[in-house]
Formats: C-alpha cells, sequence, structure tokens
C-alpha cells in the first residue's frame, strides 16, 4: 500500500478531539515511542470500572471526566493535578484521572499524530477480559512504515491489568483475532460463525445486534476523526434491544464491509459515511447522562 491509497496523511493530522491545543508542549517531553508513549498514559490514567484493582474508590465526582471527549480537555485535568510534574512521571492511582478504553486510546492517537504518525482509535471487542465474551473495547492503530502495517496498541493494559486479565499477547502488536474491530464482529455474527450476543458489555448484562451496529458507526466516526464516547448515539444507531429492520441490516452489512478494511475502500466509506443516517451531527445524546451534548 502507498500512501495515497491508505490516506495516511490524513491519519497522521490531528483531528477536532485529538488535538492537543495548548498542551502540545506537554506532549513533546513524551518519548516518542509507541511502548513509551502507552507506559506514559497509563501513569496519568485510572479506568473507571478497574480503580479498585489499584486501591482506589473513586467518588461521583471523579467519575465525571469519563464524560470528556477533546484530548485537550483530558490533558487540562492530568494538568490541574497536584504536583505540576511532566507527564513522563507516573501519578499515585489516586491522582489519576478517570477515562475508560477510548480515553487511552485517545490520548495514545493524540501523542501519535502530534509527532505527524499516522494513528487512529478503533472501536470493537477484545476477547481477553471474560471468558466467552467479546467486551465493548477501544484500542489504537498506527503506521508502522518499515514494516508497512498497521499495528494495534491496547494502551489500556498496564502490568497490573495484564496480570487481572491472564493477558498472553504483547499488546503492543494486539493480534487480530483477539481484537475485532466492531465491523469484524458484524461479518462474524451474519456468517453464523460468531453468536452476536456474546458482544457487548457484561458489567450491564448487554449484548446483541443493537449494541455491534452502535459500534460500527463509532468505528467509522472514529475512521474519520471524530472518536466519540463509549455511549454516544445518534442517527440510524439502533436502541438497547431494538430489532433492526431489513434496511438498517442491509445499512450496517455495508458498512461492516467498508469498516473491515478502511484502507482498501476510503472512497466508497467517505461516501456512505456522508449519509446523514451515520455521520456525526453537531450534537449527539449521552446515554449515560441521559441528555443530548454538543460535540
Amino acid at each position: 500500500m502507498d500512501q495515497d491509497r491508505t490516506n495516511l496523511s490524513r491519519y497522521a493530522r490531528p483531528g477536532r478531539l485529538t488535538s492537543a491545543g495548548p498542551f502540545a508542549p506537554l506532549l513533546e517531553a513524551v518519548p516518542a515511542e509507541p511502548a513509551e508513549i502507552a507506559r506514559t498514559i497509563q501513569g496519568l490514567l485510572i479506568h473507571e470500572h478497574i480503580a479498585d484493582a489499584y486501591g482506589v474508590a473513586l467518588t461521583d465526582d471523579e467519575r465525571q471526566t469519563v464524560h470528556l471527549r477533546p484530548a485537550d480537555e483530558i490533558l487540562a485535568r492530568i494538568a490541574d493535578a497536584p504536583g505540576g510534574q511532566p507527564l513522563t512521571v507516573p501519578r499515585p492511582p489516586e491522582q489519576r484521572v478517570a477515562g475508560n478504553c477510548r480515553h487511552y486510546s485517545l490520548l495514545l492517537v493524540t501523542a501519535l499524530r502530534a509527532r505527524g504518525v499516522p494513528a487512529r482509535a478503533r472501536c470493537g471487542f477484545g476477547d481477553y477480559f471474560l471468558d466467552g465474551r467479546y467486551e465493548d473495547h477501544w484500542v489504537a492503530e498506527y503506521w508502522h512504515a518499515e514494516q508497512l502495517r498497521w499495528i494495534m496498541v491496547d494502551a489500556q493494559l498496564d502490568e497490573r491489568q495484564r496480570e487481572l486479565f491472564g493477558i498472553d499477547f504483547d499488546v503492543l502488536d494486539v493480534p487480530r483475532g483477539r481484537f475485532l474491530v466492531a465491523g469484524e464482529a458484524w461479518a462474524r455474527c451474519r456468517a453464523g460463525h460468531a453468536d452476536p450476543d456474546v458482544f457487548g458489555l457484561s458489567l450491564t448484562d448487554e449484548g446483541g445486534w443493537w449494541w455491534i451496529a452502535g459500534n460500527i458507526m463509532r468505528d467509522a466516526a472514529a475512521l474519520h476523526g471524530v472518536e466519540l464516547l463509549p455511549w454516544d448515539s445518534w442517527g440510524a444507531m439502533p436502541a438497547p434491544e431494538e430489532k433492526l429492520d431489513d434496511e438498517r441490516m442491509a445499512l450496517f452489512d455495508e458498512l461492516a464491509r467498508l469498516t473491515r478494511e478502511p484502507d482498501e475502500h476510503a472512497d466508497e466509506l467517505r461516501l456512505l459515511y456522508a449519509d446523514e443516517r451515520l455521520r456525526v451531527p453537531a450534537t449527539v445524546r449521552n446515554d449515560v447522562r441521559g441528555r443530548d451534548e454538543p460535540v
């Protein structure tokens, strides 16, 4: 693949949610290697649902940072933490900013794009958190210029979590069979090779076609530079447990096909994403807060 075919240049520039803004100088002090960037992020964020593994009990106010969308707002919270240390100095767990898998991935993409490295967030499902389940999850990809391929990184999985979840693979080069982008999950289920009910979130005991469809839309949006929250909804995205009619099943069939190999289908994907049912509007629904919010 050459750069024109894969549209690498657009993934090498900060987007509306992946710009560090006034905090760009803080990122300049972070080592450039993806492994070091991931390690740095792990010392700045704490996953809201895994905080107890670090001996931290988050308050309701501390949890509100999970609703931050732009990277510069997340970095602002990190910069406001006590001590005023450089980003490369790990914060004690109780001083880290609460986030989730999407926040780890977003900051990794932000740091890589700040250096001109093509990177993008991907929304889908990981099979490495709970046996028999594909858990709702986000990772990041970056383009390796020498190997001429996208390398998938799970920036959330620090040493504590690798032990907690029994991770037996390189989290800096996640095997494609362990994390499925949402379009791949959809295709496997449509082919009868997987059960849609195991794709979702075990924490809420939810899953199914509606969940996979929502993640396909979030993945498509991320591919177009709008990395939304895991609970943002808009357009054709189905409501919980909603049964999809034939028209929407066909729409998601096509979106799944294109997002599985987004570089090979870049022009087709852009055209389909322009559909008002799929593209991100100025305002989306924050389903956790139960309100509409501007993007």
